[in-house]
């Protein structure tokens, strides 16, 4: 029987690290393409990191969520903030690279702050360390927040 679990875990790990990595697949249908395009006419602040380190950023943080995910999920605690939160990452791309409407990806990217901060809450009532593995990522949308606050401002 403990096989069978064992067996069971991995693959609900598999696809919580999956469910993830594929918001983010799905974010990056309107991205890519307009990374080479309308993205690169925008006036960008000093801080702007070069494109090529938002993949690797985000395939990581992803992999971090799908951790987290996976260890709430296998001990039975609540999931719909960190449903929210997903949703939200990836809409926030289709606002602004897919509307190119930096303006309304920012109102949805603080919403998506919010939600964020909520499921680390939600999550450290049921096992801390996956709260923790939602740090970085809560870093990183915040480091995002003001990097679209800026576009919205210079453009």
């Amino acid at each position: 029987m403990a096989k069978k679990t064992a067996k069971g875990n991995f693959w609900l790990l598999i696809s919580s690290i999956a469910i993830c990595q594929g918001a983010g697949i799905l974010g990056s249908l309107v991205m890519v393409p307009a990374i080479s395009g309308w993205y690169q006419t925008l006036v960008k602040p000093s801080f702007n990191p070069p494109n090529w380190l938002f993949g690797p950023v985000w395939t990581l943080l992803y992999f971090l969520m799908g951790i987290s995910l996976y260890l709430i999920w296998t001990r039975k605690g609540e999931l719909k903030w960190f449903w929210a939160q997903l949703i939200l990452n990836s809409l926030w791309s289709f606002l602004f690279f897919g509307l190119k409407s930096p303006g309304l990806a920012l109102i949805e990217i603080v919403f998506l702050w919010l939600t964020i901060l909520v499921t680390i809450k939600s999550f450290l009532k049921v096992y801390r360390p996956a709260a923790y593995l939602l740090y970085p990522y809560l870093a990183w949308v915040s480091f995002a927040s003001i990097l679209n606050f800026s576009v919205w401002i210079l453009n």
